[in-house]
């Protein structure tokens, strides 16, 4: 028998297995469950994406900065700063290039072909001869006299040759110097193989035998026969 006022111990439930046991593991403390382990592959994803995050801030950031810094991001015209300036304030359109004047008569002006520089100072028409009295050519049309001023702006001596230049009509033919009429020339008008020096000029005439109705658009000019030439207009005369 008992003891009086101790329980007397009931028996021992037992399962078809054998008695009932806890699971095996850690028992927890005071009776409160274990907590779960720590992940630690988001922690880090998370730091990841807050990196990069901060990253993005501080360019932006710096981007802003920089375009409330420079007046020339935040002007609405594309031009660069020169042209701004010329146009007065910004935004607006720079004044347009004035045109090329357009010449029609280059009688006077200074055109330049390789080492020489031409000027066409008169243009003659309705000639019938040239020479003298005891001695000439007669035109078979009539003679054009073109006086030209002939410059060597080289550094060598060159020689210039009339024969070398072409008389164009507003038709568009094309007529080549008489060096026969050019050898009746006076010893003024020096065409017909002049030797220049470097910063001499000379005062020549060149002679074209042309119809008598014929009207003139322009004359080509070259220091030689090998250059592009220079066309002085002559204003349809």
């Amino acid at each position: 028998m008992n003891p009086p006022g101790n329980p007397v111990p009931g028996p021992q439930h037992a399962s078809a297995h054998g008695p009932h046991q806890a699971p095996p593991g850690p028992v927890p403390p005071h009776g409160y469950p274990a907590p779960p382990p720590r992940r630690r592959g988001k922690g880090c994803l998370y730091a990841v994406v807050g990196g990069v995050a901060a990253l993005f801030l501080m360019v932006a950031c710096g981007a802003i900065v920089s375009s409330a810094s420079d007046p020339a991001a935040t002007s609405s015209g594309t031009g660069t700063g020169d042209g701004a300036a010329a146009g007065g304030e910004r935004g607006e359109k720079s004044a347009k290039p004035e045109k090329t004047e357009k010449v029609t008569n280059g009688i006077g002006r200074e055109y330049r072909d390789g080492k020489f520089a031409f000027t066409v100072t008169k243009v003659e028409k309705g000639v019938d001869r040239v020479g003298d009295e005891y001695a000439g050519s007669q035109a078979q049309g009539q003679y054009v006299l073109v006086h030209i001023t002939v410059e060597n702006i080289g550094d060598e001596a060159r020689m210039f040759d009339g024969t070398n230049q072409t008389l164009v009509d507003t038709e568009g033919r094309e007529f080549q110097a008489d060096t026969e009429a050019a050898i009746w020339t006076n010893q003024d008008s020096r065409s017909f193989l002049e030797q220049i020096n470097p910063g001499n000029s000379v005062k020549g005439v060149v002679i074209f035998d042309v119809p008598d109705n014929v009207k003139l658009k322009a004359i080509e000019l070259h220091d030689s026969m090998f250059s592009g030439g220079v066309t002085v207009p002559l204003g349809n005369r």
